[in-house]
């Protein structure tokens, strides 16, 4: 059962979310670069540099185009109001976009007549986009650039989406043992040789990237990709050091931020927040745990997230000693009811509470949101956790054109897998089989 947002209604989550992304990056490159966002007190300059995902490695490493945040997925959620607002932004490795792909892929076999007839608008673009974006980063001077996706291996629980989205687009798929550095360049090993890498698509976090400058014993990385990075010989999709803007303390500055780097009001607003380094502000939190969602500001997939009405009397003591000891790991947010769509269940079409995590592609030219994005579905009966890791699923998520925008030349086709494979340059050799083994787990 498909979610289906009108037309209007896309058209002002399709202008939030490039309003966000166009503020995050503006954000990353003043904290990586003069640094104007904290002389100018917009926001606090411990905040920025106590966040662990600041990585003073990627001070003064400038892109080539200017894109830090190639790709991001932006989660909103609907409130009592009916009005969407921002819960999270995910600019570091955001993933997912492989369930919209395959969830249209299901429903135009399932349902064939209902695309022909409801002006669904298509998701066949995206690897085309990602493909167009991450060409368009190359080093200067490159005019036919190799671009690999950069995966820790199979035991990764997003290596389907790796594995599909270097498919889609027609270019390797290789783990940090199949790269190497020298002269601050990257290259390849194939069976015919070296082959020099100019943008790479990672789905690394940071501290596995590089032994070099982070985990010393991670081998999912490669050995002086961020030195060449530095030199300019190799662009890392997304950025090193973005996850500064991920930041759930620091997200809770965003509205300022498009303030002031865009002069702007923001589309989006963001859930209520309270920062917890404010001593008076904390007094007011700890007084109503039970009322309140905790979380921990670097948390992901809902990890340590604690929902006070549903929290017992251990849980919540725990929580409130672990927030008096450290108040820069937590934020506290009011509870969201959040919307509900029809859900097949075993008990028939029941509602179930979702979210939504449209996907953005930044060219430099223009950032791109794919028309649809991921509806993440709470499967329990009153859950308000959607995250897969807790037990949710996903859905279709259909985006309805506007009267006079034609849909047709895009549709969605069930042979294709969910999008259309890119041609690939004439001059490009054909890739060899990729490499898919597996060395550990990511963390």
């Amino acid at each position: 059962m498909p979610r289906v947002i009108a037309a209007d209604e896309w058209d002002l989550v399709d202008r939030g979310v490039q309003q966000r992304v166009r503020a995050l990056e503006a954000f990353l490159a003043d904290v990586y670069g003069a640094g104007e966002v904290l002389r100018d007190g917009i926001v606090p300059r411990e905040v920025v540099v106590t966040s662990r995902h600041f990585h003073r490695e990627a001070y003064g490493i400038e892109p080539p185009n200017g894109v830090r945040i190639h790709v991001s997925g932006i989660d909103l959620v609907r409130d009592e109001a009916g009005r969407f607002r921002v819960l999270e932004d995910n600019v570091r490795v955001p993933s997912g976009v492989s369930y919209v792909i395959e969830n249209r892929r299901a429903l135009t076999r399932v349902f064939p007549e209902a695309f022909a007839t409801s002006r669904v608008l298509p998701v066949s673009g995206y690897a085309n986009r990602l493909l167009a974006a991450l060409r368009a980063a190359a080093p200067a001077g490159v005019d036919d650039p190799t671009v690999v996706v950069l995966t820790p291996g199979v035991f990764n629980s997003a290596y389907f989406e790796h594995a599909l989205l270097a498919r889609l687009m027609g270019v390797e798929l290789v783990e940090g043992r199949d790269l190497f550095c020298a002269g601050n360049r990257v290259y390849m090993a194939t069976t015919s040789g070296e082959r020099p890498v100019h943008v790479v698509y990672r789905r690394i976090d940071d501290d596995f990237l590089d032994p070099v400058h982070f985990k010393p014993d991670s081998a999912l990385g490669c050995p002086g990709i961020v030195n060449a990075a530095r030199a300019g010989h190799v662009v890392l999709a997304n950025a090193l050091g973005n996850g500064v803007a991920d930041d759930k303390l620091i997200y809770s500055y965003v509205p300022d931020l498009v303030r002031y780097y865009l002069a702007e009001e923001p589309v989006l607003p963001n859930v209520d927040t309270y920062r917890l380094g404010d001593p008076d502000v904390r007094e007011h939190v700890l007084e109503r745990l039970g009322e309140l969602v905790l979380k921990p500001v670097d948390g992901s997939g809902g990890k340590g997230l604690v929902i006070g009405p549903q929290a017992d009397e251990p849980t919540l003591a725990d929580l409130r000693a672990k927030v008096e000891a450290d108040p820069r790991a937590w934020i506290a947010q009011p509870v969201v009811t959040m919307s509900t769509v029809p859900t097949f269940t075993d008990d028939g079409f029941r509602p179930r509470h979702v979210d939504l995590r449209p996907f953005a592609v930044n060219d430099g030219e223009r950032v791109w949101v794919l028309p649809g994005g991921l509806t993440r579905v709470a499967l329990g009966r009153g859950e308000l956790v959607v995250n897969s890791s807790r037990g949710g699923g996903s859905k279709d998520t259909w985006v309805l054109a506007a009267e006079g925008v034609p849909v047709a030349e895009g549709i969605d086709h069930p042979e294709a897998g969910g999008t259309a494979l890119p041609p690939r340059p004439s001059s490009a050799p054909d890739p060899g089989p990729a490499d898919l083994r597996g060395t550990e787990q990511q963390q």
